[in-house]
Order: C-alpha cells, then sequence, then structure tokens
C-alpha cells in the first residue's frame, strides 16, 4: 500500500490527543508493578515520566498492565532476531499508516543498524529485488497478514528455513501486537512530541 503520507500525517498528527495524559498521580499499584517491571528490563530511573502513549493507556489500569507484558514479552524476551523485529514492526506500521509508531522504530531500526535506504525501501515492501530471503519473507509475512490474516505457505517455507519453531510462532503474536498498537495509537492521535517530527516519511 501506498500513503499519502503529507495527507495521513496531517489527519493522525495535526490534532490534539483525544484523551488527555495521566502523571503520577493519577496513577494505582496496577500502574506502578507494570511500570517496575519496564524500569527493570529496559533500566529506566526511577522517577522517569510515562512516555506520551503510555500516559494515555493508563487510563484503563488493566489494559495498561497487561499491554506492557506483551510488550515486554515480544521485546526483551522474545527469541527473535533484533533485524527481524524491526523489519516486522517498520512493515506493519508503514502498512497501518502509523506515524507514531513508525517514526519510533525508524529510529530504533538505525540503532540497529539499518541503513538509509533499507528504511526507505521498507515502504516499497517485499517486492523490492534488493531484499536478502529472510528480510524479504518477514516482510511479506507482515502484507500477508495485513491482507489475509494469515501467512502463506510460501512464505512460511521460506522463514522456516531461516527461523526455529519458537520464531516461527512469535512472528505473528509480533506482528498482531503493533497491529493493535497501531489502532490504538492513530485513534487516540499520539503524536511524536520529541524524538522523530517526521511521521511517515522513511528519510
Amino acid at each position: 500500500m501506498k500513503w499519502d503520507a503529507d495527507a495521513r500525517n496531517r489527519q493522525v498528527l495535526e490534532r490534539e490527543e483525544r484523551l488527555p495524559f495521566l502523571g503520577e498521580d493519577d496513577l494505582d499499584e496496577r500502574h506502578h508493578a507494570a511500570m517496575d517491571a519496564l524500569r527493570v528490563l529496559y533500566g529506566y530511573p526511577e522517577g522517569t515520566p510515562l512516555a506520551p502513549f503510555f500516559a494515555i493507556l493508563a487510563h484503563s489500569p488493566e489494559f495498561f498492565a497487561g499491554y506492557i507484558d506483551l510488550g515486554v514479552a515480544t521485546s526483551v524476551r522474545s527469541a527473535l532476531p533484533g533485524r527481524v523485529r524491526e523489519l516486522a514492526i517498520l512493515r506493519t506500521g508503514w502498512l497501518q499508516g502509523a506515524p507514531y509508531m513508525w517514526g519510533e522504530h525508524v529510529k530504533a531500526a538505525r540503532d540497529l543498524g539499518f541503513s538509509e535506504d533499507e528504511v526507505d525501501r521498507v515502504t516499497r515492501g517485499s517486492a523490492d529485488p534488493a531484499w536478502g530471503e529472510l528480510d524479504r519473507a518477514v516482510l511479506r509475512a507482515a502484507e500477508e497478514l495485513h491482507e489475509d490474516s494469515m501467512v502463506s505457505d510460501g512464505t512460511w517455507d521460506a522463514l522456516a528455513g531461516h527461523l526455529d519453531h519458537r520464531q516461527l510462532l512469535e512472528l505473528p503474536i509480533l506482528i498482531g501486537h503493533y497491529v493493535m498498537t497501531a489502532y490504538l495509537q492513530n485513534s487516540v492521535r499520539n503524536r511524536l512530541t520529541h524524538r522523530n517530527p517526521h511521521g511517515l516519511r522513511a528519510r
């Protein structure tokens, strides 16, 4: 899918968030338990303010905790290689037209060593001839799940040539988690307030 990136950025980002941010005084023990897990796993110092997305998600303590648990499982505890994860997340973010997710994970991908050209090629998808076999299969899996809600036999077989059973299971879970994230971030108009102001642009 080819987005009109400027139009999508205006649609999602150029208005106020639909829900107010919550602060430390609004949190209860469920929030704090989830945040403690994040601080341990990611090394956040005590007193670190909630990121904008979490400060909105905190309106539902139960889903806040559940979302963080799944997010930790799909990142820190996942058996998927970092490159596979970021390719799947970036392609999903692009297909979902999710400016906040795209911007955050462009930064994460660059931190992992993705080149500017690779980030740009993610927007063109698996059809770009420059991808290697595993990269192409990961991108195609995200595309097929977006289009048909399942991974085709050919793509599964290509993935199985590089990933073990646990990794094969985790890839659709990861992609589904970030589809849900896109739905929520877009619907509450979560904006990139400080890290990457470029929305759905690759560069």
